[in-house]
């Protein structure tokens, strides 16, 4: 196969994925319902049976998987093939609670590295390609999944992982790699780190970044493709549903990322009710695995809010911006607020730097948020006030509330090594 020619299903007709998936639909309830017996007593305390599935749209009559049946069922319960066909595991990191397990056959391995070299292949990549991995090796999908997923490119691939950023930035001098996969927080340490020691990161040798793992703004792309003098594209993925790989970004469009709709099924879903919304409507993105053996997930609520919007570069469907998640919502004074609305704020300011804290604090009765941030090194101490009362006013008009804002010297706040945690709740310390 050229390893830079598109896949045939990429371009089919929509009628053909549509049956395509129908097909593949058909056998993994089938599959999930006589292998699992976790999926087995959720379908049957429904009442729906593999049989009942008829059309895609039948898919709404059968239950929801949640992060909590994965925790309810650790470490294997999940699995729906005998433990001796799983070849991997791997787990979130389980910040909030036990960790949600995920284990691999050695064909699940074959389509995700295949999904992640497709995706590489959509930012424009190919095997004369050197790639630099910054994602955590390990448990966490990031590393190895995006590691295998350029070596089926063809591309060659640095091995980098997170952390020891001066280090990072020494080998993009030495190795000029091409392309870097990373999370868009770290990217901006390692851009820092070029600065610093190279005096500017924009004429270094890499030209495309595949960036996942949290969502990030707009404005967040814009400084990162400026300071580094690149094309930075989203790749989207979960553990539970795979790992990074499931949807991508298309360079010649840069529209949102395509959804690899013939191996994850889309669906998006009010988040209170759970009733399925037509595309283009905001709500909650569900994934059902269509081929996938080891553990397949039927109708996996990632929590992550966005829209369906009709394929472009491709047939396939792409989803918009990640909003935000149903579950790091903040809700302040009856405003629902979500972090990248106040990321999207920060970065409009030319002085200020998106490396930030909110911290959700209670004042009296009430729920305040206070953000922290901080201020590039040319700044001076009255330039801090300044901007403080720009960025209040900027939130209060945009966001709808108002909140404290401290703008810090530059390099005042700790560098996240993967993803960056943003949101810190004090209320219950206080």
């Amino acid at each position: 196969m050229n390893n830079n020619a598109m896949e045939k299903i990429e371009t089919v007709s929509v009628d053909e994925l549509r049956s395509v998936q129908l097909q593949r639909m058909k056998k993994t309830l089938q599959h999930a319902y006589q292998n699992s017996p976790v999926y087995k007593k959720k379908f049957d305390d429904a009442g729906v049976h593999p049989d009942d599935f008829k059309s895609l749209e039948d898919l709404a009559k059968f239950p929801f998987t949640t992060k909590q049946d994965l925790r309810d069922n650790y470490p294997f319960g999940m699995f729906a093939v005998p433990q001796e066909q799983i070849v991997r595991v791997h787990a979130s990191s389980g910040t909030t609670g036990q960790p949600t397990v995920v284990g691999y056959t050695q064909n699940d391995i074959n389509v995700w590295s295949d999904v992640v070299a497709r995706s590489l292949r959509a930012a424009g990549l190919s095997s004369k390609d050197i790639i630099q991995v910054s994602y955590g090796y390990g448990l966490f999908t990031g590393g190895l999944g995006a590691h295998y997923g350029v070596e089926r490119l063809g591309a060659t691939v640095i091995p980098m992982s997170g952390g020891q950023t001066e280090r990072q930035a020494q080998l993009i001098h030495d190795f000029k790699p091409t392309a870097l996969m990373v999370t868009p927080s770290y990217c901006l340490n390692i851009i820092e780190a070029l600065e610093k020691k190279f005096g500017t990161a924009k004429n270094c040798s890499i030209k495309t970044g595949v960036f996942g793992a949290e969502p990030w703004s707009n404005e967040m792309r814009k400084e990162i493709e400026e300071r580094l003098g690149i094309d930075a594209l989203d790749i989207y993925g979960l553990s539970e549903v795979m790992g990074p790989g499931v949807a991508m970004e298309c360079l010649e469009s840069k529209d949102g990322p395509t959804i690899w709709e013939d191996h994850f099924y889309p669906e998006i879903i009010h988040p209170e009710t759970g009733e399925v919304l037509a595309d283009g409507e905001l709500g909650e993105l569900v994934f059902t695995t269509i081929t996938k053996e080891g553990m397949p997930v039927i109708r996996y609520r990632t929590r992550d809010l966005t829209r369906l919007l009709p394929g472009t570069a491709r047939t396939m469907r792409r989803m918009d911006k990640i909003v935000g998640r149903s579950d790091d919502m903040m809700i302040i004074r009856g405003v629902n607020v979500f972090p990248s609305q106040i990321e999207e704020q920060i970065l409009q300011i030319q002085q200020l730097i998106p490396n930030y804290q909110i911290h959700i604090c209670k004042h009296g009765h009430m729920d305040t948020l206070h953000i922290r941030t901080e201020m590039r090194k040319d700044s001076s101490d009255i330039m801090a006030h300044q901007l403080a009362t720009q960025l209040k006013g900027q939130i209060k008009t945009m966001v709808g509330i108002s909140v404290s804002v401290e703008v810090l010297p530059e390099g005042s706040l700790p560098r996240s090594e993967g993803k960056a945690q943003r949101v810190f709740d004090i209320r219950k310390s206080a």
